[in-house]
Formats: C-alpha cells, sequence, structure tokens
C-alpha cells in the first residue's frame, strides 16, 4: 500500500507542465518556448499568482541549523554564496522548488555540495540518513552519535580563492579596486539589458528591457553568473542600486503617482538609455 500511495504522488507531480510532452523536433522550439523552458523556478516577479496570505513564521530548530550550517561552509571556503542560491533554489526543478519548505531547499543543497566537492560519499550519506530514519522509527537505538564516521585531514580540503582573499577583510572588500572605472554614474539613465537566461542569473525578468536611473555605485565583485560555477578567476564588474518607476515595470500600476522599486544589478546587465 505504501508503494501504491507513492506511485500516487509521483503521478500528480510529474506533470510540471501540465500538459503532455515529448522530444520534439528542433524546428518545433521556438524562441518563446525556449525562453520559457530556461526560465528559472525562483523568477517568479511579475509572474500571475492569486491573493496570498502572508503570516508571521517563527524559524523551527532544524531551520536554524540549517542556516548555520551553510554559514560554516562559507566560513570554510567550501562554497559561495552564489553556488549555494544555485544549487539549492534553482536547479532543483518547479516541482521541488514549489513543493520543499524555503530550508528543505537549503538541505537539499548542503547533501549535493558536499557530494560533488568530494567531502563525504553519497553511500556514507544514505546510511547517515537510513540511520535517523530507523532511530525515528523506534526500531533503533535511542540517539544518534552527530559525528563524522571517520575525521579527515583540514590541511587537504580544497577552498575557494573567494574563502582565501577575504581572511580579514570580508566581502565584498576583497574586489575593491580591481573592476576599473564604473560605466556609470549617479544620476545616469540605463536600461536593463534583455540577455537571454541560461542556467542561472539573479537579475529578475520583470526588470529586463525597463529604463531606470542609477541612485548609488555599490560595489566591485565577481558577477552572480560566474560566482554561481565557481569561476574566481574572472574578472570582477561594478554593482549598482537602480531606481525604476512602478509605472515602468507594470501596466496597469494602480499605486501612488512617483512609486519606485530599487534592485542591484551588475554592470553586465546594464545599457546606456537610448
Amino acid at each position: 500500500m505504501a508503494n501504491n500511495s507513492m506511485g500516487d504522488f509521483v503521478s500528480q507531480l510529474r506533470p510540471a507542465l501540465h500538459r503532455l510532452q515529448d522530444w520534439p523536433y528542433p524546428d518545433q522550439i521556438d524562441h518563446t518556448l525556449f525562453r520559457a523552458f530556461m526560465k528559472n523556478p525562483h523568477d517568479v516577479g511579475g509572474d500571475p499568482d492569486a491573493p496570498a496570505i502572508f503570516e508571521e513564521k517563527e524559524e523551527e530548530a532544524w531551520e536554524l541549523n540549517t542556516f548555520v550550517t551553510c554559514e560554516v561552509l562559507g566560513w570554510r571556503g567550501i562554497w559561495t554564496s552564489e553556488e549555494r542560491r544555485r544549487l539549492g533554489n534553482v536547479d532543483v526543478g518547479r516541482t521541488v522548488y514549489h513543493g520543499f519548505p524555503y530550508y528543505g531547499r537549503w538541505v537539499w543543497a548542503i547533501a549535493r555540495c558536499l557530494v560533488e566537492k568530494g567531502h563525504i560519499t553519497l553511500r556514507e550519506l544514505l546510511e547517515r540518513v537510513d540511520a535517523v530514519r530507523t532511530r525515528m522509527a523506534g526500531d533503533g537505538p535511542a540517539a544518534l552519535v552527530a559525528a563524522p564516521r571517520g575525521a579527515g585531514d583540514p590541511t587537504v580540503v580544497e577552498r575557494n580563492r573567494h574563502h582565501i582573499e577575504a581572511l580579514g577583510k570580508g566581502d565584498p572588500q576583497q574586489f575593491a579596486g580591481q573592476a576599473g572605472t564604473p560605466a556609470f554614474a549617479v544620476g545616469d539613465r540605463v536600461r536593463v539589458r534583455d540577455l537571454p537566461t541560461i542556467f542561472y542569473t539573479r537579475t529578475q525578468e520583470y526588470l529586463r528591457g525597463k529604463p531606470g536611473t542609477i541612485a548609488e555605485v555599490s560595489y566591485e565583485s565577481l558577477v552572480p553568473e560566474d560566482e554561481a560555477f565557481d569561476r574566481e578567476e574572472q574578472q570582477p564588474e561594478w554593482f549598482y542600486i537602480v531606481r525604476f518607476e512602478m509605472t515602468d515595470l507594470w501596466e496597469p500600476y494602480a499605486g501612488s503617482v512617483g512609486d519606485t522599486l530599487q534592485a542591484e544589478i551588475s554592470e553586465l546587465w546594464l545599457q546606456p538609455l537610448d
């Protein structure tokens, strides 16, 4: 019965596109459909949605522990924040993205990172998860010792350059002076570029192609598209706070005249307003 119930759940979750799909011939994929396939699950700004109830929720103990674990992985130089976001919040598909709790996706990211970077084996992870499941079912030891089965040599743990160079300086101060002269200044009018979205981006879809004004020349850092894939050797760029008129973003906008929205955008995604 348990297997049948799981099969029912899988059948319900499978059709993420809610229509029958098969491998198409190349000429059946037009530009609009390609962009739809490439849209990141987390980039939902501007998508149609029903009214939602917002409520305050206190974090549970496991959620706080997950957050601390992610911060420790960053502090130890195992990953960067953009790696975690890509692994945990983008590369999971829409079904998992919308179906898992927020910190559930962070746990998923931790597991993938530690396995893919060789810090644990998938076999060890499976054994430990099974041990927890057995304990919770009441069939095993009353307590699970939270300790690794073996201790590795910390001197051979591969850490990213970001971690090494940021020690004592912090992020993004470690990139100061590396991006050259900013292309834009406060008050400049710009337009967000409508670049293709492939695998990962932090530039919201609803801002692409929209006009805005530089409100602040912020800092120098790697662009998210490089940092997410651990390309620490790439050239840092300037980041800007860009102010947008709400009436330029949403048609029609029913709020007050003069309402604005600000977003942080890298130089890669900006061009002078014609």
